[in-house]
């Protein structure tokens, strides 16, 4: 017996009838588009949540993640709690109003959940929980929903009843799996493309580096991104910056400075290239050119800094932990490889590919700085949200 199902059953003293996994994300390219209607680049890591499984026979789901306190949810009462705010519960409440919008008809269960998708990681922890709740949901009642959908469901949980406006992105790339383009142009029906590119064999290692900051107290610093685009977009009448030419934009920079002030124009800037570079990465993926899309990671970098300025936190100055990151990775790489902030930025992690020649090295200048284990060799998985039947 798998030491998951032990667990489960010293918790529940019953054997789980399931197990699932949901795998952890890196964002390859896309820094911040998801929310404006753009386009990412995405894959899926060999990290996971996952949870094993019963039905309980009643109308709670009752989960306990590995370290922390029983988490228990009323499925009689689905509605948006505010005192839930920012908690697993409305992570789960969440996930389960949403099945049940979709006339999907959610029992109570059990789960005991365990994860090396690791909460501040910048591989999205929480889109690996909803993605691998949703999997569990959609399997065990009959959902009907694909993995596009469980996507969405997850997503709204985290929106509407966690609070956090996050793009889809995290949660696609997790239910998905394996490496994708993803074109958000509708975000009713984006637009996936898998990316068959063999990262194993490209001579560089994949690594995410943890800055050690942490990204308590910084939500109002993430709202702050969308809620300035929106202003960008609102002069031009329209709610997404997908959604407004360039050359529009472009054409009323006075009125949009006015309006929106520079810091938006520039985060709005950021991401008109950053879109053009996504586009660019896949289709040198495509072809087999990988310096060239490195190059573009270094590029997607130095404008997530500069422009969509998501480094540093607003008035820090002692605490500048990604950017003393991003300088010391690029310090270390001399001009190979590329690295970029990873994910929301601010805090969290930074994403580089180093040669495979210059790993231990690199590896070790970091750790020697940011602390033994910041630096974290990944694989990409293959699979998203889904079933183990070997477990």
């Amino acid at each position: 017996m798998s030491e998951i199902r032990v667990k489960f059953e010293n918790t529940f003293h019953t054997a789980p009838t399931h197990v699932f996994s949901a795998p952890g994300r890196t964002e390859l390219s896309g820094n911040h588009t998801d929310h404006q209607h753009g386009c990412v680049l995405a894959a899926a890591v060999e990290l996971d949540t996952r949870a094993a499984i019963a039905l309980n026979g009643s109308n709670t789901i009752r989960v306990l993640s590995e370290g922390y306190p029983l988490c228990e949810v009323d499925l009689r009462d689905l509605t948006i709690r505010q005192t839930e705010k920012n908690t697993t519960a409305a992570l789960i409440r969440g996930v389960a109003a949403g099945f049940a919008q979709r006339e999907c008809a959610v029992k109570g269960f059990d789960a005991y959940v365990t994860s090396t998708v690791l909460p501040g990681s910048g591989l999205s922890s929480s889109a690996a929980f909803e993605v691998m709740l949703g999997t569990a949901i959609n399997h065990l009642f009959s959902g009907g929903a694909d993995a596009v959908e469980i996507a969405k469901i997850a997503q709204f949980a985290e929106n509407v009843y966690f609070g956090k406006p996050c793009g889809l992105m995290d949660q696609m790339a997790s239910s998905v799996g394996g490496c994708v383009a993803i074109d958000f142009a509708d975000p009713a029906a984006p637009v996936i493309t898998p990316v068959d590119f063999d990262f194993s064999a490209c001579g560089h290692a994949l690594c995410i580096i943890d800055s050690g900051a942490s990204h308590a107290d910084l939500t109002d610093e993430y709202a702050a991104i969308p809620a300035e685009l929106a202003a960008v977009s609102a002069v031009f009448g329209k709610a997404a910056l997908r959604e407004v030419p360039e050359t529009d934009f472009y054409a009323a920079l006075p009125r949009v400075r006015a309006v929106a002030g520079d810091r938006a124009v520039l985060r709005a800037i950021h991401i008109y290239d950053e879109n053009r570079r996504v586009a660019a990465q896949v289709a040198a993926l495509q072809r087999g050119d990988f310096n060239e899309f490195l190059r573009y990671v270094n590029l997607s970098g130095f404008s997530s800094q500069n422009l969509l300025q998501n480094v540093i936190p607003t008035g820090a100055t002692a605490h500048q932990e990604v950017a003393l990151t991003l300088a010391l990775a690029r310090h270390l790489l001399n001009g190979r490889g590329a690295c970029r902030v990873h994910g929301g930025g601010f805090a969290g992690t930074v994403q580089a590919f180093v040669p495979n020649d210059m790993l231990p090295v690199f590896r070790t200048g970091i750790e020697a700085v940011l602390g033994k284990g910041s630096c974290h060799v990944l694989a990409i998985r293959p699979v998203g949200g889904t079933l183990l039947t070997d477990e």
